[in-house]
């Protein structure tokens, strides 16, 4: 069980740190109200049975980026009720006419993750090859001498140090990247919504991740998010522009 204080805090993804656009809400029926929380814009809406909370994930949206929502759902009623990522709907409307927005769902965050992991360890693989390389090639020198004679030498020390400092740095590099790629796991796993059967009662919530919404030359972006909690529909209305528009 997660509470909506530890959800509403999950905004550790790289996605999410972005500059440029701010988002607004309308309440599009009695029983929803656009507020404040913490300074950022959010929306509540509540129905016989559920209530939901939404809230951008960062204080500004990167303006092609993904829009990034944290969303809080309670359970009102007395028996179980299910939420499926699957069932979000999300639509831009443009030019009159309506355009699907993509949810990232949390498997297709894991998969980019893995795939930016693959790319990150051939970086590495890389960089430590070179430090490898250049280090298996330390100690040898050529000299002059005042009479113009040349000549060349090796000094195994000098090799031994190197040798030594790129295994420091090659293990340095690949524990860093190991890392990462173990904490940006943990992250989508601490931070994005999934399925969740919610108790009688129960908060549950986490960051809802969706494709960018279409340029519309510098102007507003306007879309719906449809997010069902088992039969109840919650349609929430968005605007997205320029930070300070």
């Amino acid at each position: 069980m997660r509470s909506l204080g530890v959800v509403a805090l999950c905004a550790v993804l790289g996605g999410c740190v972005s500059t440029g656009e701010t988002v607004s809400f309308k309440a599009s029926n009695p029983q929803q109200q656009a507020l404040m929380r913490d300074g950022q814009p959010a929306l509540v809406s509540r129905q016989k049975s559920s209530l939901v909370l939404v809230r951008p994930a960062s204080r500004q949206m990167q303006a092609n980026g993904r829009p990034v929502f944290v969303v809080g759902i309670n359970n009102l009623g007395k028996q179980t009720v299910d939420f499926r990522v699957g069932q979000v709907e999300a639509v831009q409307h443009a030019a009159g006419s309506d355009f699907e927005m993509k949810v990232v769902t949390y498997e297709m965050l894991v998969q980019e993750e893995r795939n930016r992991q693959v790319a990150a360890a051939l970086l590495t693989g890389i960089a430590a090859g070179a430090n490898a390389y250049s280090a298996a090639n330390a100690g040898h020198g050529s000299y002059t001498t005042s009479s113009g004679r040349t000549g060349t030498f090796y000094s195994p020390a000098a090799a031994a140090i190197a040798q030594n400092n790129a295994a420091i740095q090659n293990e340095a590099m690949i524990a860093a990247t190991v890392e990462t790629g173990q904490r940006n796991m943990a992250a989508l796993e601490q931070a994005v919504i999934k399925d969740n059967t919610l108790m009688p009662g129960e908060w549950y919530g986490g960051q809802l991740h969706l494709a960018p919404p279409t340029d519309q030359g510098g102007g507003p972006k306007t879309y719906t998010i449809v997010i069902s909690v088992g039969t109840e529909r919650h349609v929430i209305d968005v605007a997205q522009g320029p930070a300070g528009a």
